[in-house]
């Protein structure tokens, strides 16, 4: 009985990150109505995600200095992460900045077993570069260009959006997943109005202003609270094989709202994905201890 609670326990775990990856595959729904730049829309987000910051802020935790720094480098590295990707973005072509950018996943599989002393995950090794080639297959088109830049761009961003994963579960020592989710939020929004400039504001304040601000707390505030909630118990490298939902949800929305095509090839690499991540995400392993929320360190 007690095998059986823990192992449905693991899979809400489970679906809280691969819900969470899925709402940040809904981004466009929010984002192309509104017809805002790149950096407008990480800006409006990360003011969204703010809102429950004076709420959750706890003094107990800043006692916790390893994690109160973790958080400090969580709020640098999307600061970072979100410059980057929208650059590439901008620059394009977008299926270069989305590969580049979903190294990610690889990266964290590689790094979770140094950098947390989680144990090494086989499948996670072998299901990433899979995973890669059934993205190029979802996303790619064999005509389209190539741009070094772009990629390097797209490369930078997946190396911080890495970090943010491993300073989170860090984080999470004294910081609860809202907290982590929103407490981060200004610093970086902060950091993005310094490197941006007024370039992050938008023109006025409209419809499409107001529909970033909710899209920023649908696919961001509450996908990123689903997200850490099960980053506290899921291992990091299955965790990485799960945002993968990410883009494959945002293919699918292209498809279903904006008439974007989907060819037999894409949808045969959307499967890889998907059947990749579910090979990783049940690959048997030690049972995860939860990252505890402890009162911080007097």
């Amino acid at each position: 009985m007690r095998a059986g609670v823990t192992r449905s326990h693991t899979v809400r775990y489970f679906a809280m990150v691969a819900a969470g990856a899925t709402l940040w595959g809904c981004w466009a729904l929010f984002f192309r109505p509104a017809g805002l730049a790149g950096p407008q829309n990480a800006f409006l987000v990360l003011l969204a995600m703010s809102l429950p910051a004076p709420f959750l802020f706890r003094r107990e935790a800043l006692r916790d200095r390893r994690a109160t720094l973790a958080m400090l480098v969580v709020a640098l590295a999307d600061a970072a992460n979100t410059a980057l990707f929208f650059a590439a973005m901008e620059r394009g072509p977008v299926s270069i900045a989305v590969l580049t950018h979903y190294l990610a996943p690889l990266l964290l599989a590689l790094l979770a077993p140094w950098v947390l002393g989680e144990e090494r995950s086989t499948r996670a090794l072998i299901g990433g570069p899979v995973t890669l080639v059934g993205l190029a297959l979802l996303i790619g088109r064999p005509d389209g260009d190539f741009s070094g830049l772009t990629a390097l761009l797209g490369a930078g961003s997946a190396c911080f959006y890495a970090i943010i994963v491993l300073a989170a579960k860090q984080a999470a020592r004294a910081y609860s997943p809202m907290a982590v989710t929103s407490l981060h939020a200004p610093i970086s929004a902060g950091v993005l109005l310094l490197c941006f400039g007024d370039r992050v504001l938008p023109p006025t304040v409209d419809g499409g202003t107001l529909l970033v601000l909710v899209g920023g707390i649908v696919c961001g505030l509450i996908g990123n609270i689903l997200f850490h909630t099960g980053l506290r118990h899921v291992p990091t490298a299955a965790t990485a094989a799960l945002t993968y939902l990410e883009p494959l949800t945002a293919s699918l929305v292209g498809w279903a709202f904006f008439s974007e095509t989907l060819t037999p090839v894409a949808l045969g690499g959307g499967l890889l994905v998907l059947v990749t991540g579910a090979w990783v995400a049940t690959e048997r392993r030690a049972t995860l201890q939860a990252v505890p929320l402890r009162a911080a360190p007097r």
